[in-house]
């Protein structure tokens, strides 16, 4: 994000379960003034493909997120995003994670600076483990401790 020079910054997964067809509608909500940040929402958009334990796991995870946030969020855990270009880049020097700390993160460092954020249905279509999927129980207690930390300790 430090790089980028657009007006806009996109986040997006890498691995084939988001589409870049959804752009228009990550886009709409900055892009009409209403919105500093866009979070595509897989629950909004009529989730497919979706593991039942990771839906449950991302319900708590974005639950206990929305409590220290004090956020109304249905999936904080997308990496699917838009951010307004000079909020995104005043956020880096903030950004210490990678992997799935990433997403609380962000979003922490949003509530804190008061980012407006709005939510968009997207379409999804998750792999499954047999299909490369990698995430597991690990990387939700992890989650969860991620929370905790951008929200509390820092």
């Amino acid at each position: 994000m430090s790089l980028s020079t657009g007006d806009i910054v996109i986040v997006q997964d890498a691995d084939l379960e988001y589409d870049p067809g959804d752009w228009p509608v990550l886009l709409e909500p900055l892009l009409d003034g209403k919105a500093d940040a866009s979070f595509g929402s897989r629950f909004l958009g009529g989730l497919i493909g979706a593991v039942l334990l990771a839906l449950v796991g991302n319900t708590l995870l974005t639950t206990y997120s929305n409590m220290l946030t004090n956020l109304n969020l249905t999936d904080m855990e997308t990496c699917y995003k838009a951010i307004r270009g000079d909020l995104a880049r005043s956020l880096v020097p903030s950004l210490t994670s990678d992997r799935f700390g990433f997403e609380p993160e962000i979003t922490a460092l949003l509530s804190r600076a008061d980012a407006r954020i709005f939510e968009v249905p997207i379409s999804y279509s998750g792999r499954t483990y047999a299909e490369g999927k990698k995430i597991g129980w690990r990387d939700g207690v992890a989650a969860f401790w991620h929370i905790t930390r951008f929200n509390l300790f820092r």
